[in-house]
C-alpha cells in the first residue's frame, strides 16, 4: 500500500490534537531522531510529537517496554505510540500496528508487545505499507511514520495491514514466592539512581497480609519500613516504597541508591514476612 502526505490533508483540521509519542534507542547526538520527526511532520504537519525517550540502550527491548508501559496510560485515548527498537529490516521481520486499551501502537514484532501489554490487544494488523527501497535500513522514517500518521489522523488499522493474532513472545524474570519469602530482582535503574525491582504492589500486598517485613539486599543491607514518599526519611538515608510504576523501589533520599548500595540490574532482593 502506498501512502503519501496528500492522503492526510483532508483530515488535518479535524485532528489538530493528534498525538504521536516516540520511544526509541536513537539517542540525541545523531541525525536519526530528527529524520524520524521530519518524516512525521511532513506527512501530518499539525501533529503533536511527544518524546517519551530516545535514550533506551541499544536494542534493549525490556528497557523500552518498562518505560513505555509506565508512560502510555497518562496520554489520552487515540494517542499513537511509535516504538523504534530493533526495527532494522530483515526478511523475517514483521512490522505491526495495533489497538490496546484505546491507544495505538506501531513497532516491530520482536517481543516488546508481550512485555508491554497485560492482556490481548483489541486489534492487530501486519503492516503492508510499501517501503521506499532507499530506506530499507531505516523503516522508522518510512513505514512506521506513515502508519503512525495514518492512525493519528483517524485512519483505520484495516487500511494499512492484514489482521493477525499471534505476537512474538518474550519472557521476563518473575518474582519467586516460597512460603513467607518473595525473591525478586532489579529490573530498572532510573535517572535518579533509584533501584526498581520486579516485585509489584499487588504481589507484595497479596502475601503481606498486614504482617511486618524485612527487605534484604546486597552487603547485608535491610529495610523494614515501607515509605510513602522519598522525603519521609532524613537526607542520605535509605528507604523503600512503591513508586508510580507500582513496583517496589529502593532509594536514598537525595542520594544515589544504585551506586552507594551496590545494586545493579539483575541483582537479587528478597522480602521476608513475619508476625
Amino acid at each position: 500500500m502506498r501512502i503519501t502526505a496528500s492522503k492526510y490533508n483532508h483530515k488535518k483540521e479535524s485532528f489538530l490534537m493528534a498525538i504521536i509519542t516516540l520511544t526509541t534507542d536513537l539517542g540525541s547526538k545523531d541525525f536519526y531522531q530528527a529524520a524520524l520527526k521530519g518524516s512525521i511532520v511532513t506527512l501530518l504537519p499539525t501533529v503533536n510529537i511527544v518524546d517519551i525517550t530516545h535514550d533506551i540502550s541499544a536494542f534493549n527491548i525490556p528497557h523500552a517496554a518498562f518505560v513505555l508501559k509506565n508512560a502510555f496510560h497518562y496520554f489520552p485515548q487515540e494517542t499513537v505510540h511509535l516504538i523504534g527498537i530493533d526495527s532494522v529490516y530483515h526478511e523475517r521481520t514483521r512490522y505491526l500496528a495495533m489497538r490496546y486499551k484505546g491507544h495505538y501502537f506501531v513497532g516491530s514484532d520482536n517481543g516488546i508487545f508481550s512485555l508491554l501489554f497485560d492482556s490481548e490487544p483489541e486489534e492487530i494488523v501486519e503492516i503492508n505499507i510499501m517501503q521506499d527501497l532507499n530506506y530499507l535500513h531505516f523503516p522508522l522514517s518510512d513505514i512506521f511514520s506513515k502508519a503512525a500518521c495514518h492512525l493519528a489522523s483517524g485512519g483505520k488499522l484495516s487500511d494499512i495491514g492484514l489482521p493477525m493474532s499471534q505476537l512474538e513472545q518474550r519472557l521476563t524474570l518473575q518474582p519467586v514466592i516460597n512460603g513467607d519469602i518473595i525473591r525478586g530482582a532489579v529490573i530498572y535503574i532510573d535517572s535518579f539512581q533509584n533501584v526498581i525491582t520486579n516485585i509489584t504492589k499487588d504481589i507484595f500486598t497479596r502475601y503481606q497480609k498486614k504482617r511486618n517485613f524485612s527487605l534484604y539486599f546486597r552487603r547485608n543491607e535491610s529495610i523494614n519500613t515501607l515509605s510513602w514518599h522519598y522525603n519521609e526519611v532524613p537526607e542520605g538515608e535509605k528507604l523503600c516504597l512503591f513508586g508510580i510504576s507500582n513496583h517496589l523501589e529502593i532509594a536514598i533520599n537525595k542520594g544515589n541508591a544504585s551506586g552507594l548500595l551496590g545494586l545493579g540490574l539483575g541483582d537479587i532482593v528478597s522480602i521476608e514476612f513475619f508476625k
